[in-house]
């Protein structure tokens, strides 16, 4: 889509086989963060995504995202200013992003 994140120098000697092919990138929730000191943490792996829905849950808030038209769901501080029907940016931890091979379903870096 419109979104890049960048990889771990690891992660993307791992991936380099992959370039120009079709992968699968996964990513836990605990892993996406949308406060800034993430954003500025991970500038190069920040996304746009629209927030579907908010769930507080009292230790922490689920936000429910659609990046890219893929869904996804992070599990952010409960004090995050994310609102329905809004745009937002997340950012993920690089070191987290797993990665896979789209015809194999075998595990290219994670």
């Amino acid at each position: 889509g419109s979104n890049k994140v960048a990889l771990t120098a690891e992660k993307a000697e791992k991936a380099k086989a992959y370039v120009g092919k079709t992968v699968i990138m996964g990513i836990r929730p605990e892993d996406l963060y949308d406060d800034a000191e993430a954003l500025e943490k991970y500038a190069d792996s920040v996304v746009s995504a629209d927030v579907e829905v908010t769930e507080m849950m009292g230790a922490e808030t689920y936000l429910y995202l659609i990046v890219d038209g893929i869904n996804f769901i992070a599990r952010v501080k409960p004090d995050s200013k994310a609102a329905i029907n809004t745009k937002i940016k997340v950012a993920l931890d690089p070191a987290k992003i797993h990665i896979f091979d789209k015809e194999t379903e075998k595990v290219i870096t994670n």
